[in-house]
């Protein structure tokens, strides 16, 4: 389905060809009609599909057919860097219109804070934002949203994983009654129908390849031991030229470790992590889109909210706990239906975790010998993935004892 097909809005359209939109993903071929319809909407997509165009190309013609003074469209989202992401987008997609948009979120300075405010009373047409700086300024008693007309949850799972369900709640109490929600997540999982039950008047709902990555991406894993794993991360980005890549390990020390390690040999590489200020996270990330940088250490805090098209590989240097977050750490290469490669380092001890990502996806990732002369590797040997909460706890308890 070609944008046109749409009838946007001349500037709008404008701005959509401008970016070298052409065709509509599936989600926002689906997803679009329904928001222009005026449905509440309950959308699932894998990472890398477009939810973020699908969800602000209805509110931004809507706005275009009828401009407004006032704080229109709120949209929360997990992380900061999520919001920049969508604020970046949006600057792309009303740069042929007068619509306004800001991000808001923590860890910047008290002049921040002031333009936040500013935002918030002069009526900012879309506004971003993370929970706990959202809730930061409805506190000090000058947030009011009398015309606000869509609130809009994007990477939903991720903020009740995250442990924000009280915020949203809050938060909702400061709308309208009358309002369009949107959700829009990369998993289906039964606390996001739950919650969406509370909050959302029968929405309409999407479902694309829940829980799957990309058909693009090319995944295999190697079976190693942890004193294997820097020697194998160094080898596999000497095999061959990835101008892109991202490796995620599972602390921000283990980060600064691999960071020192890879940059002793001679690799281009930066790391992101909760240490760094948010102005030094920005100036990572710009010299990594510009291929100033080839290599980004990273901990789960970037498997959402960084929009960079051509990453060629992942790496998982640690198995992440949560199956969801193995499918948006792969979900950062082999965007825009490109193609990309995921290696996962699977060591004797998480084997299990492994397997709960396997069962998730619905086949078994292909592991990949080491050379010969490395000496011994563990055995796949993974536990029965859970199949429930209470297995969980037994099986953790279990190991304790």
């Amino acid at each position: 389905m070609n944008f046109t097909d749409f009838n946007f809005e001349s500037s709008l359209q404008s701005s959509i060809e401008s970016m070298g939109f052409v065709n509509a993903t599936p989600i926002q071929e689906q997803a679009i009609p329904l928001i222009l319809q005026g449905k509440d909407l309950i959308a699932c997509a894998q990472t890398g599909t477009g939810k973020t165009a699908a969800f602000l190309l209805p509110i931004l013609n809507r706005l275009t057919q009828e401009p407004s003074d006032h704080t229109d469209t709120l949209i929360v989202v997990p992380t900061r860097e999520l919001a920049i992401q969508i604020d970046t987008a949006l600057q792309g997609l009303t740069y042929f219109s007068g619509i306004s948009s800001m991000a808001i979120y923590g860890g910047n300075d008290g002049t921040a804070f002031q333009n936040e405010k500013k935002a918030f009373v002069e009526g900012t047409n879309i506004i971003i934002a993370t929970p706990g700086r959202l809730i930061a300024h409805l506190n000090m008693g000058y947030v009011k949203f009398p015309f606000l007309k869509h609130f809009i949850l994007d990477e939903a799972d991720r903020m009740l994983d995250m442990g924000f369900i009280d915020d949203l709640f809050k938060i909702i109490k400061f709308l309208p009654s009358k309002r369009q929600i949107l959700m829009f997540s990369a998993t289906m999982a039964p606390k996001i129908r739950e919650f969406a039950k509370k909050m959302l008047t029968n929405p309409a709902e999407i479902s694309l390849s829940i829980s799957k990555p990309a058909a693009g991406i090319s995944q295999s894993a190697y079976l190693v031991f942890n004193n294997q794993k820097n020697k194998l991360i160094k080898h596999i980005l000497k095999q061959k030229t990835y101008h892109s890549v991202i490796v995620f390990a599972s602390t921000k020390q283990m980060v600064k470790v691999l960071e020192q390690e890879l940059q002793k040999d001679g690799l281009k590489v930066k790391s992101i992590h909760s240490d760094l200020e948010q102005n030094q996270r920005e100036e990572v990330l710009r010299l990594f889109k510009n291929k100033q940088i080839q290599v980004l250490v990273a901990t789960d805090i970037l498997s959402r909210g960084i929009d960079i098209d051509d990453i060629g590989l992942v790496i998982n240097y640690d198995i992440p706990n949560e199956p969801a977050d193995y499918v948006h750490r792969v979900g950062r290469t082999a965007r825009a239906e490109s193609k990309g490669e995921a290696i996962t380092f699977i060591n004797e001890t998480k084997q299990y975790l492994f397997a709960n990502i396997e069962s998730m996806i619905g086949y078994s990732v292909s592991k990949v010998e080491l050379p010969e002369s490395w000496g011994s590797r563990p055995l796949y040997q993974p536990e029965k993935p859970y199949t429930n909460l209470k297995d969980k706890k037994q099986r953790h308890q279990k190991r304790r004892n």
